[in-house]
C-alpha cells in the first residue's frame, strides 16, 4: 500500500516537474530568441527577457534541487564510504537527516518570506511580478525536497525502488 502511495505520488511528481521544467525553459529561450532578434535586426534592447530568464533560473534550480534529491545526486564525498564500506548506509541516512532539515527549513523560512513579501506588496523591476509568487518556490522546493527524500528512504530501507510499476500481489 505504502509502494503504491509514493509509486502515484512519484509519478505526479515527476509529470509536474519536468513539464513545469520544460514550459519555462522554453518561454525563457523565445524571449531570449526575441531579444537577440531585436538588440540585431531594429537596434532596439529588450530588458523584460533578462528579468524573465533570471527568474526562470531560480526557478529551475530549486525544482533541480528536488530531482537531485530524487535522483541521488546531491554533492557528498565518497572517500569514507569506499575505504569504509560497512560506514556507507549510517553516512546515507545522516545525508538524509541533512536534507529532511534543510527541507524544513526551506519550507518554514521561505513561507516567511512569502507572507514578508506578501505585506511589502513588493514586484519586480519590470514585469510588475509579485515578489510572493517568486517567493513561493522557496517552501515548494522544500515540501518537493522532503517528498522525494520520502521516496528514497523508503528505497533505501526497503531496497525496493518506487518508480517501477508497483506489484499487484505486493502487501506492504
Amino acid at each position: 500500500m505504502v509502494r503504491k502511495v509514493l509509486y502515484v505520488l512519484d509519478r505526479v511528481l515527476t509529470f509536474f516537474e519536468e513539464w513545469t521544467l520544460f514550459l519555462t525553459v522554453m518561454v525563457a529561450l523565445l524571449a531570449l530568441f526575441v531579444s537577440v532578434v531585436t538588440r540585431y535586426t531594429i537596434t532596439y534592447t529588450l530588458t523584460w527577457p533578462e528579468e524573465l530568464v533570471r527568474e526562470v533560473i531560480m526557478y529551475t534550480t530549486f525544482i533541480g534541487s528536488a530531482a537531485a534529491v530524487k535522483n541521488r545526486a546531491l554533492i557528498r564525498i565518497d572517500a569514507v564510504p569506499n575505504l569504509f564500506p560497512w560506514i556507507r548506509k549510517p553516512l546515507d541516512f545522516l545525508n538524509h537527516a541533512v536534507v529532511l532539515v534543510f527541507g524544513v527549513f526551506m519550507t518554514y523560512y521561505g513561507w516567511k518570506l512569502v507572507q514578508l513579501q506578501y505585506v511589502t506588496k513588493q514586484t519586480t523591476i519590470i514585469l510588475k511580478i509579485p515578489q510572493y509568487l517568486l517567493y513561493l518556490m522557496l517552501p515548494g522546493m522544500g515540501i518537493l525536497m522532503i517528498l522525494r527524500l520520502l521516496h528514497v528512504v523508503y528505497e533505501d530501507i526497503t531496497g525496493r525502488p518506487v518508480a517501477g510499476e508497483p506489484d499487484a500481489e505486493s502487501a506492504d
